[in-house]
């Protein structure tokens, strides 16, 4: 049996991999994945245990991060929004811990633009759905994504090799998981996200772009979950190898023309 490229390298090596969603979380660290103007008025807190939230200056946005080392998911993080401070949320995400940090920090990176856009105009972007829902998934379709429809109410997307996906609970309740999404086997993937009725649809967009794009991320052998490495391939090998034999996988083919209904 042929061996895959990281079972030859050292598990501190430092690669740089594809596809996004079987990498592995990276640094699980607060600060850079919000990114927020904490100069500006926006508050950071943070536990010794390690538990964070950040509010907004108008305080209708709020985000959490609560670790939980001794579960699978290792945590959650979590955005909640509000249409006035203290009242329910008028809409909510939800992320493992393990999902890809470099995930995250593009959701929260549109969360603050969708932030800063309604301040400077008449409507408020925060609580608008703003983007066609087509717009979530048609790039990946063209990525080559698989398409399903059932009569539920629902549709579902898979990646190209079957190692995640996207469901869209187009016909729901008001209080439901509009938008599911996970990175490894379905049955007990490494990561999931969940995006609650009336987010903001260029939220979603914003999450399945940073999910498809090409730019690979940076880990270590040691952090890449073992279970689905040989749907991985490496795109550049960085610092020392322990041989400079060692192969590096290409990248996969080209995928198919998207699916339609």
């Amino acid at each position: 049996m042929l061996t895959h490229p990281l079972e030859n390298l050292d598990p501190v090596q430092s690669v740089q991999v594809l596809p996004r969603h079987l990498a592995g979380p990276g640094a699980v660290d607060p600060r850079p994945v919000w990114d927020f103007p904490f100069e500006e008025g926006w508050s950071f807190a943070q536990t010794e245990a390690g538990t964070a939230a950040a509010f907004s200056p108008c305080l209708r946005l709020q985000t959490t991060f609560d670790p939980q080392p001794d579960k699978p998911c290792k945590g959650t993080w979590t955005i909640n929004a509000h249409r006035a401070p203290f009242t329910p949320p008028a809409w909510w995400v939800t992320f493992d811990a393990t999902t890809p940090a470099e995930i995250l920090h593009d959701v929260h990176s549109e969360l603050l633009d969708l932030y800063l856009e309604h301040r400077h105009s008449d409507r408020d972007w925060l609580f608008d759905k703003g983007t066609a829902e087509y717009q979530v998934y048609a790039p990946l379709l063209a990525r080559g994504w698989r398409h399903e429809v059932k009569t539920d109410g629902a549709q579902t997307f898979f990646t190209p090799e079957g190692l995640g996906g996207l469901r869209h609970q187009y016909a729901t309740d008001t209080k439901g998981v509009a938008w599911r999404a996970w990175g490894g086997f379905p049955d007990e993937p490494h990561w999931t996200a969940r995006f609650s009725v009336d987010t903001p649809t260029t939220l979603v967009a914003a999450f399945t772009a940073s999910l498809i794009s090409t730019e690979p991320l940076q880990r270590t052998v040691q952090d890449i979950p073992t279970q689905t490495r040989r749907a991985l391939y490496v795109a550049t090998p960085t610092g020392k190898q322990p041989n400079s034999n060692t192969p590096v996988a290409p990248p996969p083919p080209a995928p198919a023309s998207g699916h339609t209904r």
